[in-house]
């Protein structure tokens, strides 16, 4: 039977009832008071002049109190005066407020002086008087008390954290996690997570044996008790975890890494302890951490203290609940990381995440399916190819291809479309990649030529070759930082030899051999081009082992632990690394020229028919130069081949 949830205390309500018991105060002083309030210009025009005062008492250089004449009390315009002072004795009429007790004593004397016929018999003399007011004193201290103890409580609230589970003073060490159960609307399920086959099937075992435990546990087999999700930002990590909430009918409790991530000490193993105490507590359960390595980081490689050694203590902790003494074998962990290389070893070795799992960039059918997910709410062309889209986008992840409909949508509705067509997702593609066009950028005819002939020299050299990307399209209008580009569509390989990596860096290299060709000089616009082949020719060399004179041998170091004042080899090897690299990228550049000189008037033909028309597309290049003879590899489904 559940317990009934206790109502929460609104500490806003004490602040209310201070203010409203002071505000009653202020009107009872002002209801009760026996006391008619008059202004100094009357107490001088009025009572003065016609003698009705009797005497007045300068209280606290505050205010003034005035005392009518017993006999004057009768008229008119005393008679409201008179009946508040009904029933009490030696009790003033009126009062007024004063800045200063001395400045009227002064104005009284002045009057005097101006007033020669009032007789000094009837002169008034003021009194002198000190009070002290307790209720008003009480309120004196007690307001900025209470003020100081409001921003307290308000300061500490927010450094404890404002949820439900964290929130308040007295909760600081409690854990942050978001529950999620039977009763709450969790609308995620796999059907909505597109691609990432073997990452849900690996998840749905999880959420299996977690519904039907003994299924498993009557061979004496155990399930994981960690499962890791690793891959790329975007590709779906945290889907596939609300996923699992959706799916699963046990309770699933959701934070971040940096939830435990506290500037007191002891509060982040604290938290931890408290998660896995309520996670046990609702056995079978499952624990979701997305960016683990905000507290998962390897020990002991910062000397430096203080945070550092508070973010070792929280991992300590989370590595005694994972398999500690008394471990409870009904509650997993999920994690989610794009850097599993600097999580510590103890915490993904088996035991604690005995299972990684590796979420990819989606293939081709799988941005497909990615696709149909994100244009089910869309209004879109009937005659919109998905697969055309798909072959468009490589190297998109999923959260990519989500914004690439949004911004689909949004192009579509600039032009005031009523539906999403083939151009507009095009457009989007080309803003994503590119960045927006500025046609109103500045150039000289010169620059436009040279950035022509730059764009014609890449799609050339890529067209000749046989394992460069083919060319898709070419444009000179200017696009973010660049002042041309040209789109291709690369082959999604599992693997790279030789000769498609010197093809690839031969045709970025075309852009600058182009310039040399045609104008004899070259100039900074092959910037970009110079340090992408820069990285692939340095990867050959010093990574892959593609270089004869240094061997088969790589110098890459997965776990991150060497740096650049630690390098992997000595000075010698670093000196022929380094002329390896340049022998390999001046020989790319000389065979690119090779090419662009037997082509020249190709080159010539296609940089005109760019600076006519701005963006010209694959059709234009086989106009001039035929189509190319290179066809793209014929690919397979391993899974389908299994079957």
């Amino acid at each position: 039977m559940k317990k009934p949830k206790q109502p929460k205390f609104n500490f806003y309500w004490i602040y209310a009832a201070v203010a409203f018991f002071f505000i009653i105060i202020q009107l009872f002083n002002v209801v009760s008071s026996p006391i008619e309030k008059t202004t100094k210009q009357r107490f001088f025009t009025d009572f003065l002049t016609e003698g009705e005062v009797e005497k007045v008492i300068i209280v606290n250089n505050e205010f003034v109190e005035v005392f009518i004449k017993e006999n004057k009390l009768n008229k008119e315009k005393h008679k409201k005066a008179k009946s508040k002072n009904i029933g009490r004795i030696n009790n003033p009429h009126y009062f007024f407020n004063i800045t200063n007790g001395t400045q009227f004593e002064d104005d009284l004397k002045d009057f005097y002086e101006k007033n020669s016929q009032i007789q000094l018999s009837e002169q008034v003399i003021p009194d002198v008087s000190i009070r002290k007011n307790f209720i008003n004193d009480i309120i004196g201290w007690m307001i900025p008390l209470v003020i100081m103890l409001g921003i307290w409580f308000i300061i500490m609230k927010r450094m404890s954290g404002n949820g439900s589970a964290g929130g308040g003073i007295f909760n600081i060490g409690k854990s942050k996690a978001q529950l999620f159960d039977q009763n709450t609307k969790q609308k995620t399920n796999f059907k909505d997570v597109a691609g990432l086959e073997g990452a849900k099937e690996e998840v749905k075992e999880i959420v299996d044996f977690l519904k039907n435990p003994k299924k498993y546990t009557s061979l004496g087999g155990k399930i994981p008790r960690g499962v890791l999700l690793v891959g790329p930002p975007g590709t779906g990590k945290t889907l596939l975890a609300k996923a699992v909430a959706g799916e699963a009918k046990v309770p699933f409790f959701s934070l971040s890494g940096s939830d435990f991530v506290e500037m007191f000490v002891g509060v982040g193993a604290s938290r931890v302890r408290d998660l896995f105490r309520n996670a046990k507590s609702k056995s079978p359960s499952i624990i979701f951490i997305d960016e683990i390595d905000a507290i998962g980081r390897s020990r002991g490689k910062n000397q430096i203290t203080g945070a550092n050694d508070e973010r070792e203590n929280t991992l300590n902790q989370l590595l005694t609940e994972m398999d500690g003494f008394g471990t409870n074998h009904h509650v997993i962990v999920i994690a989610a990381t794009n850097r599993a290389d600097v999580l510590d070893k103890a915490l993904v070795r088996a035991g604690r995440f005995d299972r990684q799992i590796y979420v990819d960039l989606p293939e081709l059918n799988e941005r497909k399916d990615i696709f149909k997910v994100h244009t089910k709410k869309l209004k879109i062309t009937n005659k919109l190819d998905l697969n055309f889209l798909a072959k468009q986008t490589p190297g998109f992840s999923g959260a990519d291809i989500a914004n690439l409909c949004n911004e689909a949508a949004l192009v579509a509705a600039r032009k005031n479309k009523k539906e999403i067509q083939k151009s507009d997702f095009l457009d989007a593609v080309d803003r994503i990649v590119g960045g927006v066009e500025r046609k109103n950028k500045l150039m000289t005819i010169e620059e436009r030529e040279i950035i022509a002939y730059h764009e014609s020299g890449h799609a050339i050299v890529s067209w000749m070759l046989e394992f460069a990307a083919p060319l898709v399209k070419v444009t000179i209008v200017p696009r973010g930082k660049s002042l041309g580009a040209a789109w291709y569509l690369p082959d999604e390989r599992q693997i790279t030899r030789v000769q498609q990596m010197l093809d690839e860096m031969c045709a970025t290299l075309g852009g600058r051999a182009a310039e040399e060709i045609v104008y004899n000089k070259v100039s900074t616009g092959a910037l970009n081009d110079l340090e992408k082949v820069s990285k692939q020719a340095k990867a050959m060399v010093s990574i892959y082992g593609f270089n004869k004179e240094i061997g088969n041998i790589t110098y890459y170091d997965s776990s991150g632990e060497d740096s650049y004042f630690n390098k992997p080899y000595s000075e010698d090897t670093a000196k022929k690394i380094d002329a390896e690299i340049k022998k390999i990228i001046e020989k790319e550049y000389l065979r690119a020229k090779r090419i662009l000189v037997k082509s020249k008037k190709s080159l010539k033909e296609l940089a005109e028919l760019l600076l006519n028309k701005e963006v010209i597309f694959k059709e234009d290049l086989e106009a001039i130069l035929g189509k190319r003879k290179w066809q793209t590899v014929e690919k397979i489904n391993i899974k389908k081949m299994r079957k």
